[in-house]
């Protein structure tokens, strides 16, 4: 009996002494499989960030502005020379200013029928065209109004026994006619020289007719055509 008492005593004292069994570990969980993912990576590239697109508004566009052109008018008629013509013939007419002339008196050229001809100008009056100078002629006038894009350029021209107030008449710089206002203190009266090219030309030969100026008596006055 006794025996027994120090057996189950000392059985006790070993089991104290090994301690608690070991917690039995949980079971692993079980990790899961990889996927294609893990194995490669999704990799977001930096894209480029959209230029934001300009709106193009169209510029009104201006429409040309017409320039009116002059529509220009044919030459005068210049008459064939007459066979065997005279040196010298002449050109009558009423003055255009009978107010400050001498009652009874026209005015008188004399010309150079190898380079004028009598004519009639544009608008059914007597002229002298020049036959070598196209658009050239010097026809009877009086005084009128320019229009506002016009400039006019005044001299006194003294011409052997006539005076003549020059009126030349630019636009745009260009000269288009110059009027010659006088007489011989008898008749008064004005003509417009006329041109389209050679001016210069036309000028000087018109001035030799003009140089001529006289009053001869209505009675004496050659009957123009």
């Amino acid at each position: 009996m006794i025996r027994r008492v120090i057996f189950f005593f000392i059985l006790s004292l070993l089991a104290a002494s090994c301690g608690p069994a070991a917690t039995e570990a949980p079971p692993a969980t079980e990790a899961p499989a990889a996927t294609d993912a893990d194995e490669f990576p999704l990799v977001v590239e930096n894209s480029p960030t959209a230029e934001p697109t300009q709106t193009f508004t169209p510029e009104p566009t201006q429409t040309p502005s017409i320039t009116p052109t002059e529509t220009q008018l044919p030459p005068l008629e210049i008459p064939t020379e007459a066979v065997n013509a005279p040196a010298k013939m002449v050109w009558d007419g009423a003055p255009t200013y009978p107010g400050d002339s001498q009652p009874g008196f026209a005015f008188r050229v004399t010309y150079d029928p190898d380079l004028w001809a009598v004519t009639i100008d544009q608008v059914g009056f007597p002229a002298l065209g020049h036959r070598n100078i196209p658009y050239c002629a010097i026809s009877p006038a009086s005084g009128r109004g320019l229009p506002a894009n016009m400039t006019v350029e005044h001299d006194i021209l003294y011409l052997d026994s006539v005076f003549f107030e020059v009126n030349s008449a630019y636009q745009d710089g260009v000269k288009k006619f110059v009027t010659y206002v006088g007489g011989d203190k008898i008749v008064f009266t004005g003509f417009e020289v006329v041109f389209d090219e050679q001016a210069d030309e036309c000028l000087v030969d018109a001035e030799t007719v003009l140089s001529t100026l006289q009053s001869v008596l209505v009675s004496q006055a050659t009957p123009q055509p």
